[in-house]
């Protein structure tokens, strides 16, 4: 089937990706350490995560090394300080199974989608359920007038300059430029194109997350 832009391969991705979860076993919660990990998986340190919350530090402390058990005020502070609901505080987080899965794809086997813009090599293309969507891409535009809008989609994008100069625009920052062995990670519901500056068509390697 052939994609016309990045968000159609996001979305077939996405759909390949379907289907019915397995039941998982639910071990006993323990709140610290479920605070714990929601803080660090956001890169927050002890003290930045009270402030967001109202607590002071050493309340914080206690409660992820267990010494205390919180008030429902504190619960409330402290989903409030995270952006989500008193009950995912007490939400185990997931733990899918170990599949061992791996996909190799070689030089110039990948999956070819090209557009007017872009021409995309899908690795990684035999894997259904990605979390992840790798693709080497060939930048063909030279000029933002080339696009029709802004290109926007779920989740977050990474991209590595593998050969000549590229400019990166993007919908709240200015232009920037990148040469071979630069890179950039942002948020893809921003909108954003790349374009080369490069004599020849410059080649990055892109990563978009999909969840």
């Amino acid at each position: 089937m052939a994609l016309t832009d990045p968000k159609s391969m996001i979305r077939v991705a996405r759909e390949a990706g379907t289907g019915a979860e397995g039941e998982a076993h639910v071990e006993p919660l323990n709140l610290g350490e479920r605070v714990r990990d929601l803080r660090r998986s956001r890169g927050w340190t002890l003290e930045e995560a009270a402030v967001r919350a109202g607590l002071a530090r050493s309340t914080l402390s206690k409660i992820e090394n267990g010494q205390m058990s919180p008030t429902y005020d504190a619960l409330k502070k402290l989903a409030g300080g995270l952006a989500i609901s008193v009950p995912q505080l007490f939400t185990p987080p997931s733990r899918p199974q170990v599949m061992g899965r791996m996909a190799v794809t070689k030089g110039g086997e990948g999956q070819a989608q090209a557009t007017a813009t872009y021409e995309h090599e899908l690795l990684a293309a035999s894997l259904t359920k990605k979390q992840m969507l790798p693709y080497r891409a060939t930048i063909r535009a030279r000029d933002l007038e080339e696009f029709d809008g802004w290109v926007r989609h779920d989740g977050e994008e990474f991209l590595y300059v593998l050969t000549g100069v590229i400019r990166l625009y993007t919908e709240f920052y200015e232009p920037v430029d990148l040469r071979r062995g630069d890179s950039a990670y942002y948020d893809a519901a921003m909108g954003h194109n790349v374009i080369s500056l490069s004599e020849d068509d410059a080649t990055i390697l892109w990563v978009t997350s999909l969840v």
